[in-house]
């Protein structure tokens, strides 16, 4: 039976007095990759902001487990098992790789020991001591998604991680989430590079101005690239 990890019903978010959700409903299951595609500005970094609480205010409603997060503190949420990956990764220069990754608290029981990340991501284990600047584009990447296997979190929310990097890291990328997804794990991308996460996505929902105007299944991609052309430009 699908068990339902997530669940967004007419949720609305703004930053200051700019209203950038417009009442998004969608929901994850457990266990399942979901992409939220559209246009730079549609609303989908803000869709994942607002799930941790780190957007200026929202309302609506935010189910995580079954329980109501819309009141909850970003830290309290974080604590559900949701692990955050920022477009702007956000790793530390003055740290090495290796320090970075035993930066964040751990969460929940069950993350990743340091050895099995480096199995999977043996360039961090090459590069565990080199600060956190000398990586290139890529290890930060890596390092930036590596940091959060390490918590505990189940729910894993990936933004941009494609953007800017070389086709062969992006295939790395694409593999990890593969590997992720078989060990359980349930992944939310945001994405502007339609052909990384087309054959990744077990469902795809479209954004525009803020709001889900579409949704379909990875079986029915086919048969919406004429409508995605149109909203996106692939």
């Amino acid at each position: 039976m699908t068990k339902e990890l997530l669940r967004i019903e007419d949720l609305h978010a703004w930053y200051g007095e700019s209203h950038i959700l417009h009442g998004v409903n969608f929901s994850v299951n457990e266990g399942e990759v979901v992409t939220l595609l559209g246009r730079n500005g549609a609303g989908r970094t803000t869709t994942m902001r607002a799930i941790l609480g780190l957007t200026g205010s929202r309302k609506g409603s935010i189910q995580v487990k079954g329980e109501e997060t819309i009141k909850l503190a970003s830290h309290k949420i974080a604590r559900l098992g949701i692990g955050y990956c920022p477009e702007e990764r956000g790793i530390f220069a003055s740290l090495s790789a290796e320090e970075n990754l035993l930066l964040p608290p751990v969460i929940a029981p069950g993350g990743m020991g340091i050895d099995e990340i480096y199995a999977m991501f043996p360039n961090l284990k090459e590069r565990a001591s080199s600060p956190g600047t000398r990586l290139s584009g890529g290890e930060q990447q890596m390092l930036a998604v590596a940091r959060i296997l390490r918590t505990g979190a189940r729910l894993l929310l990936l933004d941009e991680i494609s953007e800017g990097l070389a086709p062969v890291i992006v295939q790395k990328l694409a593999e990890m989430i593969l590997a992720l997804k078989a060990r359980g794990y349930t992944i939310v991308l945001v994405e502007q590079n339609f052909r990384f996460a087309a054959p990744l996505a077990d469902r795809f929902y479209v954004m525009e101005h803020g709001r889900i105007v579409k949704q379909f299944a990875q079986s029915e991609l086919s048969q919406n690239m004429g409508m995605l052309q149109e909203y996106l430009g692939v």
